[in-house]
């Protein structure tokens, strides 16, 4: 299995594309012109105002809207983080932090107003950034995280990943990491931990209580000018790699030579031998024309998405939830009897909507109405094969079995804006009033009609009738669209301008002129 990361740098944006076997699997585009409320950033905020009927407080980040702290994610050492930040704030000297007092763990059917007043002084962590009209979602229950475990202040315990199936790693693992491990901290670790060696993760440990000693002595250089950004999260390039990164990476390549050191010098401490896969891209073509990439977005973030053989998906987005319709297309005159045919399609959309549901980051819930099947047993394969394809999702989900009408629901932890691009074409015919859909998305319509009329008409030339823009898009260039059709499916082919059809319209015809139902 080949992966890429392709990543394009300018003076606003970073944008990042992981390819796995040439196929868009995630996108990620970061403005960095302007301050972001990441995932994982540790803030000393103010809290504003105590909400009794919410159990829950409204805490200023310097964000547009305040950010909202709910009691369950206070955690339940709470009561000790709260007594060493003010230990922090009113003393230069105190002692070191693994000779803290951990104070009593707070109720957890509790209430907010007993323990946090307006104007209070407060270490905050963002667990979800703003989406939508609110701000963002806060955690008072600091980590903080590295590539194979994660350090919780405070926690004092062990816990380690349900995906690392082995007993004998699960101990040793555990072994190791409570040997490194000083008193007043707790460790989560992490699926990538598995079969580390036992120097990587004292380096790690040591990494992770370093960056929590500045964390605190920036708590002192703030002299109370809250909100005050402690600690940030890694890049989102680093964050990325950190979570996704295997010894199977292929290539990471970015056209920003400042961005190419700083991921080399990050790939060195995870993965020394892998440092010469990070490249610096210096061609002519931009980066994601040259790796396929500005070609994927734009067909895979339009409302409509193609699947194989003229069968497609609708994604839509109401207040509530994501709902995705899954269609035959041409694929309903299939020689297959309904129940395989519905099976066949059902199959495929299951793992295309996985894709789409990781690189759209989808969250919340979401419903997807299938073609309808009678069979029990092709109901229970389709749900095995959406379980397969959402394997390697690192959201938290949830996935339930087919309803008696066809709809599955799934629901998806929900951390970040869903990433919305607009991929729509101005209209050439319109004078730049209207929108189209992409003109890639289109001429895979007419390709996957094209597969349709071939078992139609096995024998004899086909004329296709497009508007002349779309005309002229097919035949342009020596080694043009039509000539591809051509050579690939061994037909004769014409291209014939119509100037009384609409720019999305398109028949086949035969030699005679007479028209090839769909």
């Amino acid at each position: 299995m080949s992966k890429e990361l392709i990543i394009r740098g300018d003076e606003s944006h970073i944008d990042i594309a992981l390819l796995e076997n040439s196929q868009l699997l995630e996108y990620t585009s970061t403005r960095t012109d302007v301050e972001s409320f990441d995932v994982g950033n540790i803030y000393l905020a103010k809290v504003r105002k105590v909400i009794p009927g919410l159990n829950a407080v409204f805490v200023n980040l310097g964000y547009e809207r305040d950010a909202f702290l709910h009691y369950h994610d206070l955690g339940p050492q709470f009561s000790s983080m709260s007594s060493f930040l003010e230990l922090v704030l009113s003393k230069k000297n105190i002692a070191p932090f693994e000779k803290q007092e951990r104070l009593p763990l707070i109720d957890k059917h509790g209430a907010i107003a007993d323990i946090i007043t307006a104007g209070q002084y407060i270490l905050v962590q963002i667990a979800k950034e703003p989406i939508s009209t609110k701000g963002p979602r806060l955690s008072a229950e600091i980590s903080i995280a590295g590539r194979n475990m994660v350090l919780m202040p405070f926690a004092d315990k062990i816990s380690i990943s349900q995906k690392i199936e082995s007993n004998e790693e699960k101990n040793r693992l555990r072994k190791i990491v409570r040997s490194f491990t000083p008193e007043n901290y707790g460790v989560i670790i992490r699926t990538a931990a598995e079969n580390a060696s036992a120097h990587d993760i004292e380096a790690e440990i040591k990494e992770l209580l370093q960056k929590w000693k500045e964390t605190v002595e920036h708590i002192q250089d703030s002299k109370k000018q809250a909100p005050y950004l402690l600690l940030t999260e890694l890049s989102k390039v680093s964050a990325l790699l950190r979570d996704v990164f295997t010894p199977d990476f292929n290539n990471i390549i970015t056209n920003d030579a400042a961005l190419c050191k700083d991921i080399k010098a990050y790939i060195k401490t995870i993965a020394p031998e892998k440092e010469d896969i990070v490249k610096h891209y210096t061609a002519g073509p931009p980066i994601f024309e040259q790796f396929g990439v500005e070609k994927q977005i734009k067909s895979s973030f339009s409302r409509v998405v193609p699947l194989k053989n003229g069968a497609y998906i609708i994604i839509e987005k109401t207040e509530a939830l994501h709902v995705i319709d899954v269609n035959s297309g041409t694929r309903a005159k299939s020689d297959q009897d309904q129940e395989a045919n519905a099976f066949e399609v059902n199959s495929m959309a299951a793992v295309e909507i996985a894709r789409q549901i990781r690189l759209r980051d989808l969250g919340g819930i979401i419903v997807v109405d299938f073609i309808d099947m009678r069979s029990g047993e092709n109901k229970t394969n389709l749900l095995k094969v959406f379980d397969d394809a959402m394997a390697n999702d690192r959201a938290r989900h949830n996935i339930l079995p087919l309803t008696k009408f066809g709809l599955m629901q799934i629901t998806r932890q929900r951390v970040r804006p869903e990433l919305r691009i607009n991929t729509s074409d101005v209209c050439p015919a319109c004078n730049g009033t209207g929108e189209v859909i992409p003109s890639i998305n289109l001429i895979a319509q007419i390709e996957d009609a094209l597969v349709e009329v071939r078992k139609q008409q096995p024998k004899g030339k086909i004329l296709l009738h497009v508007h002349p823009i779309i005309a002229g898009y097919i035949t342009k260039g020596m080694f043009s669209t039509l000539l591809h059709w051509k050579l690939k499916y061994c037909r004769r082919l014409r291209v014939v301008q119509r100037s009384d059809f609409s720019f999305l319209d398109y028949h086949f015809t035969d030699k005679k002129n007479n028209l090839i139902e769909l």
